[in-house]
């Protein structure tokens, strides 16, 4: 994708394990993307490869086993199992080369390398202790450096106010300005900047709380206490939802499932953030409500500025509202570009697999429409090399070896060849049928001036 565009969510080899026992569940493994500054970026897959865990983990409900998470330049999330790989597959290979090397007969040779290893050895691992320290400090204080960031921005914008103020009353208007102002900023935390819709609405909505308590409990952590403030907040994103003021003194068992999705997104934006996470927010609703819930975040995405991750099974959906979408399986991302580029071009076998599965309202397609079945012990061999994320072309990414990787550019370079010749068999039809039209046409009048000529 382009470079100028701002990188607003990194997400650098995304781990997520569970234990089960003595074994490891991946549930994610190894996932690497960026979301760009106001756009819907699609998370698509089958139930169970890791869709939702990745959202959860990026939000920091789960603390992740490996990789980095970085919101606006900021690591926010950071796990060790990777270093910790590291430095396994290091003591590994260095063992493997001693054993080899203590076999040989003693000389000086053979004790300077083994030097050599274990100075190597050692040195890594230092570097990568020192990557597991950092790992912990950042996931550990980020909500406090960016606290303490937020606070040194009011200070550099009020204290050169302040001494540039005229008066003794205007100095300290501006200082009581400052002083709220950096209350605020202190309890601020970078999650308040990133906040999610959850998949179930009346299971992530506190029963025994109003709507008005629900929606304002952010607005109160953050250390709001101006009541005023909190209605006309509450009441406006009430309104921005689609719901009324008189909504606000009801509880959620009171609605319907729609409208307790609605009061999920006015919990979301209230606190004005800069990315959503949208986890499955419309498979819990009736089909005619789930129009109408989609058309409501791309109303806000445009009213707020918003950047959403949407999570979703729905191809169709996703197509319709997304800008970039990946596919994931078992953990891992396998495809990832354009949403038009994915429609047209789709080159991994379980991608069109997904896309195969899609019903479209057509008697007459639908008794024609082939279901593909993804198999993949069938679809690949990674007996001599094992796959890893490549750019086929620029914005297109898929999970594949280099022996794939050939086979899908030689696939689109086919399919683009293709549609260059349907496109240009197009316009050689349109100027034979303008041709054909004009003599027609001058027949016609000719015709008609006989005609009035014998009258």
């Amino acid at each position: 994708m382009s470079e100028e565009r701002e990188v607003l969510l990194s997400v650098q080899h995304l781990q997520q394990f569970f234990k089960m026992g003595k074994r490891q569940l991946r549930a994610v493994d190894d996932v690497n993307f960026d979301i760009y500054k106001g756009e819907v970026f699609g998370l698509v897959g089958e139930s169970g490869c890791g869709k939702t865990t990745t959202g959860r983990s990026i939000i920091r409900l789960y603390d992740i086993t490996g990789g980095s998470v970085y919101f606006e330049g900021q690591r926010i999330c950071a796990g060790i199992n990777n270093y910790q790989e590291v430095i396994r597959n290091a003591k590994g290979k260095a063992n493997e080369r001693l054993k080899i090397l203590k076999e040989q007969p003693q000389s000086s040779e053979r004790d300077a390398e083994i030097e050599t290893i274990n100075s190597e050895l050692n040195a890594l691992i230092a570097e990568q202790t020192a990557l597991i320290k950092s790992a912990k400090h950042d996931h550990k204080y980020c909500n406090k450096m960016y606290a303490e960031q937020q606070m040194r921005l009011v200070r550099n914008k009020y204290e050169p106010l302040i001494a540039a103020a005229g008066t003794e009353e205007e100095q300290k208007k501006l200082q009581a300005e400052m002083k709220k102002e950096l209350r605020l900023a202190s309890n601020d935390r970078v999650m308040n900047k990133m906040q999610m819709i959850f998949q179930d609405p009346i299971a992530s909505l506190n029963p025994l709380m109003t709507v008005k308590e629900i929606i304002a409990e952010g607005l109160l952590i953050r250390g709001i206490k101006d009541k005023e403030y909190i209605n006309e907040q509450v009441y406006k994103v009430l309104d921005l939802v689609g719901l009324v003021p008189e909504h606000a003194g009801r509880y959620p068992h009171e609605f319907s499932g729609g409208q307790r999705q609605r009061i999920g997104i006015a919990r979301a934006i209230i606190l004005k953030p800069d990315l959503i996470i949208a986890d499955e927010p419309i498979s819990a609703l009736d089909v005619s409500i789930q129009a109408q819930v989609i058309n409501l975040l791309n109303d806000l995405r445009e009213k707020l500025g918003l950047t959403i991750l949407f999570i979703a099974h729905d191809l169709s959906v996703v197509k319709y509202f997304s800008d970039r979408i990946a596919v994931m399986y078992f953990g891992k991302i396998v495809e990832l570009t354009t949403s038009d580029e994915l429609f047209r071009h789709p080159l991994h076998p379980y991608t069109k697999s997904l896309l195969s599965a899609i019903p479209l309202p057509d008697p007459h397609f639908e008794k024609q429409r082939k279901r593909i079945t993804y198999n993949p012990l069938a679809a690949h061999d990674y007996s001599e090399q094992q796959p890893y994320m490549q750019e086929v072309v620029p914005g297109h990414f898929i999970y594949c070896n280099d022996a794939e990787f050939e086979r899908y550019k030689k696939e689109i370079a086919e399919l683009d060849a293709k549609e260059s010749a349907d496109l240009k068999a197009v316009e050689e039809k349109q100027p034979k049928a303008a041709k054909a039209k004009t003599p027609n046409t001058k027949s016609k009048s000719t015709k008609t001036t006989t005609k009035k000529k014998d009258k």
